[in-house]
């Protein structure tokens, strides 16, 4: 049996999990990674995706992140996600709603900064989506 570690996902609205897992699947900003027991200290951003966390008890939560940041020490792994969802709770039409919304955004922007902020928000909801295959 693999060994477990603490893992605490936290966004600003709430703490979504505090368990001890044995593995936890990540989306990383230069790719996915996989934090086991043992794994050696690092701290990093996240990019949109979703987290899939093998809890102790050999059962799966899958967690959709909107960026981050991820910082594994000898403690155990915490992540600290700008905006978290369960994936059960997700819904295509909202997303979608949300995305139209940037899409606006990026259009009524009237400097280059509000532009740019504009298109990275819509740029991250599109990877939302198809992270999800929603």
């Amino acid at each position: 049996m693999a060994k477990s570690f603490q893992f605490d996902l936290v966004s600003p609205e709430r703490q979504l999990l505090s368990e001890s897992v044995t593995a936890v699947n990540v989306p990383g900003s230069e790719g996915y990674f996989t934090v086991m027991a043992g794994h050696a200290p690092m701290m990093t951003t996240l990019k949109p995706g979703v987290i899939s966390a093998t809890l102790e008890s050999g059962t799966e939560k899958r967690i959709y992140v909107r960026g981050g940041f991820a910082d594994v020490n000898e403690s155990g792994f915490t992540l600290l996600a700008e905006r978290a969802t369960p994936v059960e709770e997700m819904n295509a039409a909202e997303l979608d709603r949300q995305i139209k919304d940037a899409e606006e955004d990026v259009a009524d922007a009237s400097t280059p900064e509000a532009k740019s902020r504009a298109a990275h928000a819509l740029a991250q909801l599109k990877d939302s989506r198809a992270a999800l295959g929603l």
